[in-house]
C-alpha cells in the first residue's frame, strides 16, 4: 500500500519521489520486458555457484530447495512489492534513502558500487581459468601467469567501459544475449550429463533427498546457495528511469516471475550435472560448466568455454553499468561532485561515472592478483563483493519490517523476515573460505577488514559531504 498523502511525512516522500522522476526524464528509455528478463537471469545466475553447491555432493538438492523457499521466493516478493511502491531510477538506493535516511541510502549506493566493482575485477581471473578449456594443454600455463591475468583484465574492463558509455541502447543487447546464453550453456551441460546420469555412469550420485549432517561447512554453503547464488532480483529496479512506457512496476514484477522458476531449475539440474562427471573435492570452483563440457563433450569444450567467457563478460558489463548509476543518483542528491551525474550529450550516460568505475576496477584487478593463487584471488573477490551486497539486502529486507511509513502486508513482512535471516546467515559464514588457502585467518581478516573499512569510510565521507 502506498504512503498516505494526507500525512506530512508521506507528502515529503512523494515530493522526493517526484524529484527523482524529473531527474530521470533526461535518460534514454531503452528497456523492454525481454531485456528485463535477460537482466534478471544475468544478474542472478553466477556461473560458478553450481561448483560451490557441488561441494555438498549428492545432497545439494536438500540445500537448493530451502534456499529457494527461504530466500529466493521471499526476495522476489519483497522486490516486486518495493518496485511497485517506488519505481525509481537507482532502485534500492532510493528505497532505503526514502524509507530510512540519506546516510543509509548512501551506504547502500556505496556497497552496491563496491560489490559490482569486485565482479568486474574478476574478468581476468575467469578468462585465465578458462584458457586450458579453450586451448587445451598449450594453455595450461595461463591460469598461473599474473601478467596475463592483469593484461586481460585491463582490456576487458576498458571494453566494458566503452559499452557503458555507449549506453543501454547497445548494452541491452549484450545483457539480453548474456542472459539467454546463460540458459543455453546450462541446457547444454544438462543435456550432456543426462545420458551418463540415466545409465548410472557417474562420478558421484547426482541427486539424493538425504538430509546432510549439520556442520559449519554446510551452513557456509547454504548461505552461499541462498543469498550468494540467488540474490539479484533488485537489479532491474536500478534502471527504473530507463524503461519504455509509463507503467514501470508491472514489467518489473513480470520479469521477476518469469525468471524465477527458470533460474531455480538451472541451479538444481546444473549442480547435478557437475556431479555426474566430477567428485566434490575436484570441482573447479571458477569454471564448473567448462569442466563438465570438457569431460562430457570434449569436441565442444573449446567453443563452449569461449561462449562461457563471453557470457561472463556480459554479466561483468552489466555490473559496470550498475556501478555507473550509483554515483549518478548520489550526485543528484549532491553527495558527490556534479561531474558524476553529468550526461554525455549524445548517449545520455554519466560519462564521468563510467571513467571512474572502469579505472577503479582496473586498480582492484591488479591488487587482487598480487600475492595470491588464482582460485584464492577469485574467492577473495567473490566473497568481498557479495558481502558488500549482503549489507545492502539486510537494509532492503528491513524496509517492510521496521521502516517508517511502510504498510506492507503480512505476506510481504514474513517474506522480508525470512530473507533477512538468510542474508544474515550468509554474512556471518561467508568470511570462512571453502577452499584451501595459504592462510585461512588472513583470508578471513581480509574480508572482514575490507567490508568494515568500506562502511566506516562511507559513513565518514557522507557526514562530511552532507555538511551545510
Amino acid at each position: 500500500m502506498p504512503p498516505d498523502p494526507a500525512l506530512p511525512e508521506s507528502r515529503s516522500v512523494l515530493a522526493a519521489e517526484h524529484q527523482v522522476e524529473l531527474q530521470s526524464s533526461e535518460l534514454k528509455k531503452e528497456l523492454r520486458l525481454i531485456d528485463l528478463v535477460g537482466i534478471q537471469i544475468l544478474n542472478t545466475v553466477g556461473l560458478y555457484w553450481i561448483g560451490t553447491a557441488g561441494k555438498l555432493g549428492s545432497s545439494h538438492a536438500m540445500f537448493w530447495l530451502p534456499a529457494v523457499i527461504l530466500f529466493y521466493i521471499p526476495s522476489g516478493i519483497v522486490v516486486a512489492h518495493l518496485a511497485s511502491e517506488m519505481p525509481l531510477e537507482g532502485g534500492i538506493y532510493q528505497w532505503v534513502k526514502l524509507r530510512f535516511n540519506p546516510l543509509l541510502g548512501f551506504l547502500v549506493a556505496l556497497n552496491l558500487w563496491m560489490s559490482n566493482l569486485f565482479v568486474v575485477a574478476q574478468a581476468g581471473v575467469l578468462a585465465a581459468d578458462n584458457a586450458p578449456y579453450m586451448f587445451g594443454p598449450s594453455g595450461a600455463w595461463i591460469p598461473g601467469n599474473r601478467s596475463v591475468i592483469i593484461g586481460v583484465s585491463f582490456v576487458a574492463i576498458v571494453a566494458q567501459g566503452l559499452l557503458a558509455w555507449r549506453g543501454l541502447g547497445a548494452g541491452k543487447w549484450v545483457n539480453t544475449f548474456g542472459g539467454f546464453f546463460t540458459v543455453f550453456l546450462f541446457a547444454a551441460m544438462i543435456l550432456v550429463a543426462l545420458p551418463h546420469w540415466f545409465s548410472g555412469h557417474v562420478a558421484t550420485a547426482p541427486l539424493t533427498l538425504t538430509v546432510p549432517a549439520f556442520s559449519l561447512l554446510n551452513l557456509n554453503i547454504l548461505g552461499k546457495m541462498g543469498f550468494g547464488a540467488l540474490s539479484g532480483f533488485d537489479g532491474v529496479a536500478i534502471f527504473a528511469g530507463e524503461f519504455r512506457g509509463t507503467e514501470i512496476a508491472k514489467p518489473i514484477r513480470r520479469s521477476v516471475w518469469i525468471a524465477a522458476p527458470l533460474i531455480s531449475a538451472m541451479f538444481i539440474l546444473g549442480t547435478a550435472s557437475v556431479l555426474v562427471f566430477t567428485n566434490p573435492d575436484k570441482i573447479d570452483l571458477v569454471s564448473p560448466i567448462s569442466q563438465v563440457l570438457s569431460q562430457g563433450a570434449p569436441r565442444f569444450a573449446a567453443p563452449a568455454a569461449f561462449l562461457l567467457l563471453l557470457t561472463f563478460l556480459a554479466g561483468s558489463s552489466l555490473g559496470l553499468t550498475i556501478m555507473t548509476r550509483m554515483p549518478m543518483v548520489a550526485g543528484w542528491d549532491h553527495l558527490l561532485p556534479s561531474w558524476f551525474s553529468r550526461l554525455d550529450p549524445r548517449y545520455k550516460t554519466p560519462v564521468g561515472s563510467v571513467i571512474f568505475a572502469a579505472s577503479s576496477a582496473i586498480v582492484v584487478a591488479v591488487l587482487a592478483n598480487l600475492g595470491t593463487g588464482n582460485q584464492e584471488a577469485f574467492q577473495l573477490l567473490v566473497t568481498a563483493g557479495v558481502s558488500c551486497f549482503a549489507c545492502v539486502y539486510l537494509l532492503m529486507f528491513a524496509i517492510p519490517l521496521v521502516a517508517r511509513g511502510e504498510r506492507a502486508s503480512l505476506t510481504v513482512r514474513l517474506a522480508a523476515l525470512s530473507g533477512f535471516l538468510m542474508t544474515l546467515l550468509f554474512l556471518v559464514t561467508s568470511v570462512f573460505p571453502i577452499i584451501d588457502v595459504q592462510n585461512p585467518w588472513m583470508f578471513t581478516a581480509k574480508i572482514v577488514g575490507t567490508v568494515s573499512a568500506i562502511q566506516g569510510i562511507g559513513a565518514l565521507y557522507y557526514l562530511r559531504a552532507s555538511r551545510p
